[in-house]
């Protein structure tokens, strides 16, 4: 007979197995070189690599390959990541990349971001992680510096600005207790180019039920203050209770700044929480164009940026500030017994006291790297250069014949729209995007004003330069032609 495994020799069979886990120094050397090399070819073809490409197929042979009880090479992995991810939609990482926001692919925050992953600190408790708490609170204090907050103020690094904007509604809610039968006489006051997570965070923080206006803006998509200020006082009038007033530093729609500093003065004269939602534009503070646009972001009691929109880093990366440090942690507190050690540590706040989030990934490296190794400087003249070559687009496409342009860009998205000698205008646009979508060179994105449909540019990835916008103007005006000459 025989005999039953002790547990010793069970335990034994499954660490051999569970090892694998961990590559040896020689193994790590092939892996890592595999990865690099794999990482040199993405950026040595990014200059030449189109910035989308439409498949039918959509990378679909990902799923031949399923997860299995047996891995495969590293080599195979790539492959297949390579013909059915990195060449599949759109390129977000390339110059030629001017549809929408985020850009990204610095090297040195991929560079963070490995070693964040390697190290897997823990980076929202200050007991468990205190080196990474601490960078992460030097980021959020240099963020409120840069954007004119009090040194006192307090933030996180948040997945993104969905996230940061949630934090921030739930923390307005509670410092004015918009609860049960309040939340329904609760007014909210933003304009028809807010972006839409202000929406959703809303609805998932209970308050789908608040009273919404839509304040009016003028001829650059800007909110009106006086629309703003009639309307507040109307509804406290009848009986409604305004409680939040929500401005854009430049909308992702249109690119319009909010005059912030106006629209603070009223919400603080009627005692009004006052957001701003600055994930797309805040950060172009830092450049002396944006700063003179940006005033009075600072009258704000909470602000949202994105560092994974204008300052470039990996997706995954927003930021939020609220002036009185009390309130965001009034509403994001929490306590648990096995989390006992953890309160003695007070040197540093913790972002898990301050935010929706108790695990976290160190998204602080992937910002701090580059920042520290860099300086500001070079960020400080890239965003400059966005908010000039969107100038320079908007100057240069009035020269082409057919195409007109909405407002001059507050920031670095420009709306313009090719009128036809004949035929439906909307219905020439929608061919000439899709057009230069499947050419896949560029890539630019449309939207809609007034149920007219519009083109968008939106120059914000750090490697966009002007040969890339001179691009993008070649194959507008051919492509522009190539339809009418077909016969439109």
């Amino acid at each position: 007979m025989i005999p039953e495994p002790t547990l010793l020799d069970d335990i034994e069979r499954l660490e051999n197995t569970a090892r694998r886990l961990e590559p040896d120094a020689a193994e790590r050397e092939t892996l890592f070189k595999q990865v690099i090399d794999y990482a040199h070819r993405h950026l040595d073809d990014l200059a030449e690599a189109p910035a989308y490409v439409g498949r039918d197929d959509n990378g679909r042979a990902l799923l031949d390959s399923p997860i299995s009880e047996e891995g495969t090479h590293l080599e195979e992995a790539l492959a297949l990541l390579r013909d059915n991810v990195d060449t599949a939609g759109i390129n977000a990482a390339s110059g030629r990349f001017l549809g929408y926001i985020p850009g990204g692919g610095l090297v040195y925050s991929a560079l963070g971001d490995l070693l964040a992953a390697l190290s897997n600190r823990y980076a929202s408790i200050f007991y468990a992680g205190p080196g990474a708490v601490r960078m992460e609170n030097m980021l959020t204090r240099w963020m409120a510096s840069i954007a004119g907050y009090p040194e006192d103020s307090a933030g996180f690094l948040a997945s993104g600005g969905s996230i940061a904007n949630l934090s921030a509604i739930v923390t307005a809610r509670d410092a004015f207790d918009v609860a049960g039968a309040a939340v329904e006489k609760a007014v909210v006051y933003q304009t028809e180019h807010t972006h839409h997570c202000v929406d959703k965070a809303l609805r998932v923080a209970g308050l789908g039920r608040c009273i919404q206006r839509m304040v009016r803006v003028d001829d650059h998509y800007r909110m009106v203050p006086e629309a703003l200020d009639q309307a507040i006082a109307t509804d406290a009038k009848t009986g409604l209770r305004p409680w939040l007033v929500v401005a854009s530093a430049g909308t992702t729609n249109t690119g319009s700044v909010d005059p912030m500093r106006a629209l603070g003065e009223i919400a603080r004269g009627h005692g009004l929480w006052y957001h701003v939602e600055g994930a797309y534009g805040a950060f172009f503070v830092l450049c002396p164009e944006g700063r003179a646009i940006l005033d009075g972001m600072n009258t704000s009691d909470s602000l949202v940026l994105d560092p994974h929109k204008t300052l470039f880093l990996p997706y995954g990366t927003g930021a939020l500030l609220v002036k009185d440090r009390q309130k965001l942690y009034a509403a994001h507190r929490g306590k648990a017994d096995y989390m006992q050690d953890a309160f003695d540590a007070v040197e540093e706040v913790s972002s898990a006291f301050l935010s929706p989030e108790l695990t976290k990934h160190f998204r602080g490296l992937r910002m701090w790297l580059p920042l520290k190794v860099l300086g500001v400087a070079p960020f400080r003249a890239a965003l400059s250069e966005k908010i000039q070559l969107a100038r320079y687009f908007y100057e240069q496409i009035q020269r082409l014949d057919g195409f007109e342009v909405g407002p001059y860009p507050d920031l670095s998205v420009v709306t313009y729209r090719y009128v036809p000698p004949r035929g439906n205008a909307d219905a020439f646009n929608e061919r000439l995007v899709k057009s230069i979508q499947q050419d896949g060179r560029i890539f630019i994105s449309s939207t809609r004003f007034n149920n007219t449909f519009v083109l968008r540019m939106a120059v914000s990835c750090f490697r966009t330069h002007r040969d890339d916008i001179d691009l993008a103007l070649e194959i507008l005006r051919d492509k522009a032609k190539e339809i009418l000459d077909f016969g439109f």
